[in-house]
């Protein structure tokens, strides 16, 4: 008799602060997995509160709504019958020990990590927890739990990264599942480095690797690009999708357990290293992932990681980030002065690319991109199937000459509009004009660009996107 386990991974696109809405999403990942057969269900780091609240982590509020939120959870007959991040009863929390606080992140500003290596402590949980679990402390450090059929161990984020990855002794300490919940940004390509981290970590030791990461624009300036995947022995059985405007995404993947001590039993190096490791801790929990009856259970088989092309990457990320900007600052859309040149081109082409993902999203059934899109656009009851005509009602584009500008940059600028659907606003001026500059003014070239910035900021006031909204809806009414 084989041990089949399935297992789920969650991308999740967390709003940092909204605490409602974030608990919905959980709770809905959560359903699914469980209506996929999932026994476990991972989600991404600080799922709860969201990944980018930057220096609201200091204030008390959100600790305290994050405890209110998982006391909901708790609550939810969603999390009986399945080992989650949030279950019926807390099991173990176990604190991030590798904080990332390079480029992008700054976790160390917030955070201190867990340097207790194989140590757990007694955390007395808040009243609000204990009165719906009836657990009044939880083992909190560095431990696994030990299930009836398995072992499971995580890690969290940066710590796939580091060198001395948890999973290489937990692997050696017996441990079969990994799991990562992770708040992981787009980099371009960073994606294959992310892949080949986590195929590698089961390679040379054997086991599952469950990794979940956050998806979208969470309030802040980075994009989180999904890419949930569930791997066995260094090979990917299940990929999520990179770039999405799904607000949830499960993936679930039946393997066999028996798998991975076979794997591991060929492996003689491996073998010895473990026989000289330290234990780690152990969580003992009354619950198996596995079902007495699995033999007819079909086993999912490895497949082949399909990466996007760097182009793909660059017109994809930076259209869904701007999605989730639009919909959540509650704007009418996007205005641009288009000069001819590339910059402003090619910012264009990816507000005409998001248009095409929203279109596509309607499509394939995402009731949540609709509603978005007709409460954008003030109709009820629009829905986007042309991505040059949404682009008409949420893009408005003008041309601003300075007098470099030549009729060949007025061309391609008007090109490039008609083709995504827009029409240069009929609203001419140049830069010097309307910022006072001339030649014979004594100032920098730097002077002069923030100069034209700050003119051009002023004159566009006067072409928001909500009133060349409200001209083309006129327009459409007189027809």
């Amino acid at each position: 008799m084989g041990r089949a386990v399935s297992v789920a991974a969650c991308a999740l696109n967390q709003w940092a602060l909204d605490f409602e809405g974030n608990a919905e999403r959980i709770l809905r990942s959560i359903s699914i997995a469980k209506s996929k057969g999932a026994r476990y269900r991972l989600g991404p780091e600080l799922e709860i509160c969201g990944y980018g609240c930057a220096d609201h982590y200091y204030e008390s509020d959100t600790l305290l709504h994050s405890f209110q939120v998982l006391a909901k959870l708790l609550e939810s007959p969603a999390t009986q019958d399945i080992i989650c991040d949030v279950g019926i009863k807390i099991l173990l929390i176990r604190p991030k020990m590798s904080l990332a606080n390079a480029g992008n992140y700054r976790e160390l500003r917030w955070f201190t990590p867990w340097n207790k290596a194989r140590q757990v402590e007694e955390y007395l949980l808040p009243r609000i927890i204990q009165e719906v679990t009836g657990q009044d402390t939880v083992p909190f450090g560095d431990a696994v739990l030990a299930t009836k059929d398995t072992c499971l161990g995580t890690e969290i984020c940066e710590e796939l990264w580091a060198p001395n990855s948890p999973h290489i002794e937990m692997g050696l300490d017996g441990v079969e599942i990994f799991t990562n919940s992770s708040g992981s940004h787009h980099v371009l390509r960073k994606a294959h480095t992310r892949v080949d981290l986590v195929n590698s970590a089961t390679a040379k030791n054997g086991g599952i690797y469950i990794l979940s990461n956050q998806k979208g624009c969470d309030g802040d300036r980075l994009y989180y690009d999904g890419c949930a995947m569930i791997s066995i022995n260094g090979e990917t059985v299940a990929q999520g999708s990179q770039f999405s405007l799904d607000d949830v995404e499960v993936l679930v993947a039946t393997l066999d357990l028996e798998d991975v001590q076979s794997y591991r039993a060929e492996i003689s190096s491996r073998n010895l290293a473990a026989s000289k490791v330290n234990p780690f801790p152990r969580i003992k929990v009354n619950f198996a992932l596995s079902c007495s009856d699995d033999l007819a259970v079909p086993i999912c088989v490895p497949i082949q990681w399909k990466h996007h092309s760097p182009e793909e990457e660059i017109c994809l990320g930076p259209a869904c980030w701007l999605w989730d900007y639009l919909r959540r600052s509650r704007q009418a859309g996007f205005l641009l002065p288009l000069s001819g040149g590339i910059d402003s081109s090619a910012t264009a082409c990816i507000v005409y690319s998001m248009c095409h993902q929203v279109c596509l999203a309607v499509k394939n059934g995402n009731a949540e991109v609709l509603a978005d899109a007709r409460r954008i656009v003030h109709d009820e009851t629009y829905v986007p199937q042309d991505p040059r005509e949404f682009c008409k009602l949420v893009f408005t584009t003008c041309y601003m000459a300075s007098e470099n500008s030549s009729q060949d940059t007025r061309n391609r600028a008007k090109l490039l509009a008609e083709q995504i659907g827009r029409k240069v606003k009929g609203k001419f001026c140049s830069l010097q004009r309307i910022s006072g500059m001339n030649q014979k003014n004594h100032v920098t070239d730097i002077q002069k660009t923030e100069l034209s910035i700050s003119a051009v900021g002023r004159y566009l006031r006067f072409l928001s996107p909500t009133e060349c909204l409200k001209e083309d809806e006129n327009k459409r009414a007189l027809k």
